[in-house]
């Protein structure tokens, strides 16, 4: 046997003996590491079949309901909507308040209606951007049914220059103004709508409608361009 043979075989026993030695010192901790890798990635993806499970009955669920409600079953539509709330993820969860809101609009129940949009409003799971669509719908129900304040502190920091729902809170801020017999604040959130080059042409022609009348009843004028 050369030199060579020799210490290439005296190696391999070396190392064949310090993975032995090592599999004996960690071999447990590896299997039991391996277990748990698999059982989490085994438990993920239940939790994701689970959830995708649970989303797709609660968005039937939601249809259905919504499906009552156009039939004019208020009533089954709103317990179907109060289920679904309770046992829902955040997203439908919320929707299905939004949905009761609506709903209890249409029964005459203003006060609940805007309780139900405050409860999305104050709801720190659910999407800004329907948090937004809350403060407004409630704001135009409050223009009817309570003062400026009430109106301002739903919509209020909506009215902002840079904010995307400028035109629907400025509109409401202005309608309830006007409602007050405040016609020179109600104007300015009138005319604010209507010179901002962003504001959708429904609304701005609802302003110019605002902006006249107020003329109308000795208010102020709106400069000619």
């Amino acid at each position: 046997m050369s030199d060579d043979s020799f210490f290439r075989e005296v190696d391999e026993e070396l190392r064949s003996e310090k993975v032995q030695n090592f599999w004996k010192a960690y071999g447990t901790y590896l299997i039991a590491g391996a277990v748990l890798f698999v059982a989490a990635v085994a438990g993920w993806r239940y939790y994701e079949f689970s959830t995708a499970q649970q989303a797709a009955q609660s968005g039937d669920a939601f249809i259905e309901a919504v499906r009552l409600a156009q039939n004019s079953k208020r009533d089954e539509a709103l317990a179907a909507l109060e289920t679904i709330e309770g046992q829902s993820d955040n997203t439908y969860r919320v929707l299905a308040r939004m949905r009761t809101a609506a709903e209890l609009v249409e029964k005459g129940d203003h006060a609940a209606a805007v309780a139900a949009y405050d409860e999305v409003i104050s709801d720190g799971g659910a999407d800004e951007n329907l948090k937004a669509i809350a403060r407004i719908r409630a704001g135009f129900i409050l223009v009817d049914t309570a003062g400026v304040s009430e109106v301002q502190g739903r919509v209020g920091a909506l009215a902002a220059p840079d904010n995307p729902w400028r035109s629907s809170a400025r509109e409401a801020l202005g309608l309830a103004y006007f409602k007050a017999g405040d016609m020179n604040n109600a104007f300015q959130q009138f005319e604010a709508v209507y010179d901002d080059v962003e504001s959708p042409a429904t609304i701005k022609q609802r302003m110019r409608i605002m902006m006249d009348i107020i003329a109308a009843q000795g208010g102020p004028v709106k400069a000619s361009s």
